[in-house]
């Protein structure tokens, strides 16, 4: 997979290093505890459990750390922001070489296992009512992803269509959209007062409606949603996010924030293999 590709994986972690929380101080009174392992080690098994979607302990012989020391750290890199941070600056970088195109923006959820169950999961209305999970996800006409939020497997997608967009606009990208694309699903007027309270009137979102007595009914186009997809398709490769095991909802917005600079950073890492041949 891409995510794991040499570049790819030093870019972020070059942007991940200097937003790391200091270590604790040692201060063990014999000074015999067993030396502290590298952030950088933690950092490839917690990516590669993300990627590949294996157990603490089978991304602790990559990383060369005990489970409990890989969770710990996790959880101290996501107390201090370490993913949100590093998102926001992928999102920021790729607005800045490339530019975000806003004129189309597709809005989809996806939903997937939760086998452990845990905060923010329920019974999967696709899946025989296995526990599940589901994230609904903003792209731009190119795919990149620009707001999202997740909840569990059996709420309805548009009651995420809000937070979604909500949290497009805290990235100050709402006022931007020109078109809005949903598709059949979410052609309800719930949505409809969603989507006009944040100021978009543009939303192509329809199903099949009658034309009047005896004729037959028209379908209206419901445009371009590939894009939004075509990225839901690229975030379910992730084999933790396909069928994530951790508990807290923190923790899989940390791993999908994880995914989303690696998406970002692949795309870039293409585009300037484009322009460098």
């Amino acid at each position: 997979m891409l995510a794991l590709d040499p570049r790819v994986v030093e870019a972020v972690w070059a942007s991940v290093q200097p937003k790391l929380p200091p270590p604790a101080p040692d201060e063990h009174p014999l000074g015999c505890h067993r030396r502290r392992i590298p952030d950088r080690d933690c950092f490839s098994a917690i990516l590669f459990r993300l990627v590949t979607g294996c157990s603490w302990d089978v991304a602790g012989l990559l990383g060369m750390g005990a489970e409990t020391t890989l969770r710990r750290r996790r959880d101290a890199w996501l107390a201090a922001g370490v993913f949100d941070g590093l998102v926001e600056e992928a999102i920021a970088a790729y607005d800045r070489i490339i530019g975000l195109d806003l004129s189309e923006v597709g809005l989809d959820a996806s939903q997937h296992k939760a086998p452990m169950g845990g905060e923010g999961t329920g019974p999967n209305p696709t899946d025989r009512g296995k526990s599940g999970w589901k994230w609904s996800l903003a792209t731009d006409r190119a795919g990149i992803p620009v707001g999202w939020s997740v909840d569990a497997a059996q709420r309805n997608d548009i009651v995420l269509v809000a937070p979604t967009l909500d949290a497009v606009g805290a990235r100050g990208l709402l006022a931007d959209i020109e078109t809005l694309h949903l598709d059949r699903g979410y052609d309800f007027a719930r949505v409809a007062q969603d989507c006009a309270t944040r100021g978009l009137s543009d939303v192509v979102c329809a199903r099949r409606r009658p034309a009047g007595a005896g004729k037959r009914s028209v379908r209206v186009p419901l445009g371009m949603r590939w894009p939004v997809e075509r990225t839901n398709s690229w975030l379910s490769n992730f084999g933790q996010l396909r069928r994530n095991t951790d508990r807290f909802v923190a923790q899989r917005l940390g791993q999908f924030a994880l995914a989303v600079a690696l998406i970002i950073v692949v795309k870039l890492m293409k585009w300037s293999d484009r322009w460098n041949r």
